[in-house]
């Protein structure tokens, strides 16, 4: 498959199972919004060393949120329930009710095949006695006593079976080439929602595979796609493709993924291939990884 003379390759993009959440969260302007929400997903690019993978979903007029005050949704998946539940009360607690005006809410509400996870339960033990709580609309709230005033936080929000590592990469001429590719992609990509793109920027330089020469690493540099290993290596690339980047997505459905990945793979195409970028790609490890496979082919069979 080609499409504006870029090569589609016949693979996959494995994914696996996770567990994920949203949350809302909100302060007196966006920018004490963005301080909340940044410190909330820092260190959440990958479950390999992080526990968590994060992201700001989008951002949320006043018109959408709770309180009526600007906010953005956060999404955060882990592997299992436990390691989500902690994750998420830890950064409530050290990035949420720390940061001056900022309140949190459920992104996600009871449902069939939703759990309902701690968001402020627990938290409310900061108040030292003093919290007080309120139940509307059969949701509890919690005001906890804090020194710039009151910290609102909803009681609980919901947890849903949930997709991570949907992918795709770029095969390009050059570093600058591949970077203004992704950068194009992940652009239109924000405007796809129930999915967040976890590494900097949305964008993974340093692509793994599974297993290494070490026996205390269980994830290595994915050497097939390292463009300074051609010739030592089994390589997956042409002698032209001088850099790869990679796009991870994360995602509440098997659908919300596979639309994130078409549009981000047709706004590469759309640069066409003067932009440099010669080749789409994608991760997999043969189907031993994850049972959900996007097919490159499939996804963008309508476009091409």
């Amino acid at each position: 498959m080609e499409i504006n003379g870029i090569l589609i390759d016949d693979t996959f993009a494995e994914a696996f199972n996770m567990r994920g959440t949203r949350v809302i969260i909100t302060a007196q302007n966006l920018k004490w919004v963005y301080h909340a929400a940044n410190a909330m997903t820092g260190f959440a690019t990958s479950v390999i060393g992080c526990g968590v993978e994060a992201g700001i979903e989008r951002e949320l007029s006043s018109d959408e949120t709770p309180d009526g005050r600007p906010g953005v949704s956060v999404l955060m998946f882990a592997m299992g329930s436990k390691v989500l539940m902690q994750q998420l009360e830890t950064r409530m607690g050290q990035c949420i009710l720390t940061c001056p005006t900022a309140a949190a809410f459920a992104g996600i509400e009871a449902g069939v095949d939703v759990d309902q996870i701690s968001l402020g339960r627990h938290l409310r033990y900061f108040g030292d006695g003093y919290q007080t709580s309120k139940l509307i609309d059969n949701k509890r709230y919690w005001r906890i006593p804090v020194m710039d005033g009151e910290f609102l936080t909803q009681e609980t929000t919901g947890m849903v079976r949930a997709i991570g590592g949907g992918n795709f990469l770029i095969l390009a001429i050059s570093q600058p080439a591949a970077l203004h590719a992704a950068e194009t992609a992940i652009e239109a990509m924000k405007k796809v929602p129930n999915v967040i793109m976890p590494f900097p920027g949305g964008v993974v330089r340093s692509g793994s595979k599974v297993g290494s020469k070490y026996p205390k690493m269980f994830a290595s540099t994915n050497d097939a796609f390292c463009p300074t290993l051609k010739g030592l290596v089994n390589s997956e690339l042409s002698e032209e493709i001088e850099s790869v980047m990679e796009i991870v997505i994360d995602g509440l459905t098997f659908a919300d993924i596979t639309i994130a990945m078409r549009v981000g793979v047709q706004a590469i195409c759309e640069l066409g291939n003067e932009s440099g970028v010669k080749r789409i790609s994608a991760g997999n490890y043969g189907g031993k990884l994850g049972p959900h496979h996007f097919k490159l082919h499939e996804i963008m069979g309508k476009v091409s």
